[in-house]
C-alpha cells in the first residue's frame, strides 16, 4: 500500500514537472527582418525636430546624421531627450540617452561615421504644471565634443503598422541594428501563459499575428501575459521589434509572471 502511494505521488511530480517544462520551454528566434520595411517619410533638416513637427502622439522615430570623430572617447551631448534614446555608431551599439543621463561618450576609432539614434516616446504628461512642456523626441541642440551636430535625416518608424504576419523573414542577420525577430513553438493544448522577455531591452511583441505588448528592461515586471484565445494547439508565432538587444537569440514561456 505504501509502495503504491509512493509511485502514485512520483507520477503527480513528474507530470507536474512536465507541465512546467513545457511552460517554461524556449523559444528560438530563428529568423530576422529589417527595419526599413516599417520606415515611414524622411524629413531633411539641419536641426532637431520634435515627434511634435510630424502630429506624432507615440511610437518611434530615427534621427540619423554623418558625423566625424577626431578622438577616441568622444562626448555626444544632447539638450532634450524625451523619453528613451538608443545610440549606435554605424552598426555598433553605443548606449542609451534619457532625460536624466543626456550625455554618452562614443567608443570609437577616429573617422567618419553615421550616428543613428532611435528615440521611443514613452507616454505624455496629462496633468500637473508639465503639460504645457509636452514636447517629445530630440529637440535643441545636439554636439559632439562641444561642436554642433548639423544636417539630420529624421524618419518615422512606423513598428505598429507593419502587419508583421506579412513580413518575409531572413535566416541571417544582416548586422546588429534595431530590427524584427522571429521565433515559433508548440503547444498540445491553448491556455493563459507568459513571455518571459529577461534579456531583451525595449520593443514589442506579436503572437500570431496579434498584439500583446510592449516591454522594458527597466521595468519591474519582465514578462507579458499571452492570453489563450489568441494561442493555437501546434505551432505559434512570435514576432518582436527589438531596439536595442539585438543579438538575443531567444525567449522563453513561463506560467508565472516574471520580475527581476
Amino acid at each position: 500500500m505504501k509502495m503504491r502511494n509512493n509511485l502514485s505521488l512520483s507520477g503527480v511530480f513528474v507530470a507536474l514537472f512536465i507541465a512546467l517544462a513545457a511552460d517554461a520551454q524556449e523559444i528560438p528566434m530563428t529568423a530576422t527582418f529589417s527595419l526599413q520595411s516599417a520606415y515611414g517619410e524622411t524629413v531633411e533638416s539641419e536641426s532637431l525636430l520634435p515627434f511634435n513637427n510630424f502630429d506624432i502622439e507615440f511610437g518611434y522615430m530615427l534621427y540619423q546624421a554623418q558625423l566625424t570623430i577626431n578622438e577616441a572617447e568622444a562626448l555626444l551631448e544632447v539638450e532634450n531627450v524625451r523619453d528613451y534614446a538608443v545610440v549606435y555608431l554605424d552598426h555598433a551599439l553605443q548606449g542609451t540617452l534619457t532625460d536624466s543621463q543626456k550625455q554618452i561618450h562614443l567608443s570609437a576609432s577616429p573617422g567618419t561615421y553615421t550616428l543613428r539614434l532611435y528615440v521611443e516616446n514613452i507616454g505624455r504628461i496629462t496633468y500637473g504644471p508639465e503639460i504645457l512642456d509636452n514636447f517629445k523626441g530630440l529637440f535643441g541642440s545636439i554636439s559632439l565634443d562641444g561642436e554642433e551636430i548639423r544636417g539630420w535625416a529624421i524618419t518615422q518608424l512606423k513598428v505598429r503598422d507593419c502587419f508583421p504576419d506579412k513580413l518575409v523573414f531572413n535566416d541571417k542577420k544582416e548586422n546588429n541594428l534595431p530590427g524584427f525577430h522571429c521565433g515559433s513553438f508548440q503547444m498540445d493544448a491553448a491556455h493563459d501563459t507568459y513571455l518571459d522577455i529577461s534579456g531583451w531591452g525595449m520593443g514589442e511583441v506579436w503572437i500570431n499575428g496579434n498584439y500583446i505588448g510592449s516591454y522594458w528592461e527597466e521595468e519591474k515586471q519582465q514578462s507579458i501575459q499571452v492570453p489563450a484565445d489568441i494561442l493555437l494547439p501546434g505551432s505559434n508565432e512570435v514576432v518582436v521589434f527589438e531596439l536595442k538587444n539585438n543579438n538575443q537569440e531567444a525567449m522563453r514561456l513561463s506560467e508565472k509572471p516574471v520580475f527581476k
